[in-house]
């Protein structure tokens, strides 16, 4: 079992590019990273997921501009590589974040396309940039195939995605990866370090009304916009679920960069299943080493819930 070094022990700010679908738990991601201190967000790249491309593009501007967060936001692929469209208007409403209100919006996207701003990015970079993933991996596939000069770039992949037991689309598949499994696929064989944060972790950090309302005791705009959100969130999740709270999925991603030691991972195996019908979609982890394949993924298998929680909470005091 391979358990990562804390940022406490490595000092160094992390470059970041936070690619999302926001989505009510990618909102909590970004604010988590915007104004940390250990986290340089370079961009923000959308990709359609929770919502389609136009609405998850104008709910990351609407988050950027309430938290005051100084970060481009760069419009991504809009539709998968190959597969028919999903998106999650059951879990994240018709806006994609339903349950808050925001002022007129005057903060602009890019006009440079995600992908490029990848690209661009990464070739400039000495390689010392993270990608973390908190929706479809279109983007970063898509940057990918257009620029395969761009992998020995790649310090690694943070993302929240897939399972190595039980999916949350199907039995077997996870949203993020079914989305877009062709672009899992993508990242998945490119060979470069790939931190795999799925459902297996994040089902155990459960927005209870007990969370909402310690947030909520901060009183300061994240906090009030963290309220906002969960509310609808924990309804919805309540709806299909029949969840007392809901999964705070994403700013697991972000939580592991700040500290680590929050997320216990193993060294697997994982294959992405393109091929099948019943198990489209499915991340196989081969948590057991049957495959004796060289282990491409450091997949999370358990999470200090009380220490994420408390990352959550520091986070948002910053504003």
């Amino acid at each position: 079992m391979i358990v990562n070094p804390t940022y406490k022990d490595n000092m160094e700010k992390q470059k970041i590019i936070l690619d999302c679908d926001p989505g009510h738990d990618d909102a909590v991601a970004i604010m988590l990273a915007g104004k940390n201190p250990a986290i340089d967000v370079l961009g923000i790249t959308i990709v359609a997921g929770n919502q389609t491309l136009e609405k998850t593009t104008k709910n990351a501007l609407n988050i950027c501009q309430y938290l005051d967060l100084n970060i481009p936001v760069y419009p991504g692929c809009g539709r998968p590589m190959i597969r028919e469209q999903m998106i999650a208007a059951d879990i994240h409403g018709v806006t994609g974040l339903d349950g808050t209100h925001f002022e007129p919006l005057t903060k602009k996207s890019e006009n440079k396309h995600a992908v490029q701003f990848i690209i661009d990015t990464l070739m400039a970079s000495d390689g010392d940039i993270t990608l973390v993933s908190t929706g479809p991996l279109t983007n970063y596939a898509m940057a990918l195939r257009l620029e395969p000069a761009i992998t020995t770039k790649i310090k690694q992949f943070v993302l929240m995605g897939g399972s190595y037991q039980l999916g949350n689309v199907t039995p077997a598949a996870e949203f993020n990866i079914i989305a877009d499994a062709d672009a899992a696929h993508v990242v998945f064989t490119l060979g470069r370090k790939i931190v795999m944060i799925g459902l297996d972790v994040t089902r155990k950090v459960l927005c209870y009304p007990s969370i909402v309302e310690r947030m909520g005791k901060l009183n300061n705009k994240a906090s009030k916009l963290f309220i906002d959100l969960m509310n609808f969130y924990n309804h919805s999740q309540k709806e299909v679920f029949g969840l007392d709270g809901g999964p705070l999925h994403d700013p697991v991603t972000i939580a592991y960069l700040i500290d680590q030691s929050v997320v216990t991972t193993k060294a697997m195996y994982t294959e992405i299943d393109i091929r099948s019908t019943q198990s489209y979609g499915r991340t196989n982890c081969d948590y057991f080493g049957y495959l004796k394949k060289e282990p491409n993924s450091f997949v999370g298998i358990d999470i200090d819930v009380d220490k994420f929680w408390d990352i959550i909470e520091n986070g948002m005091k910053i504003y």
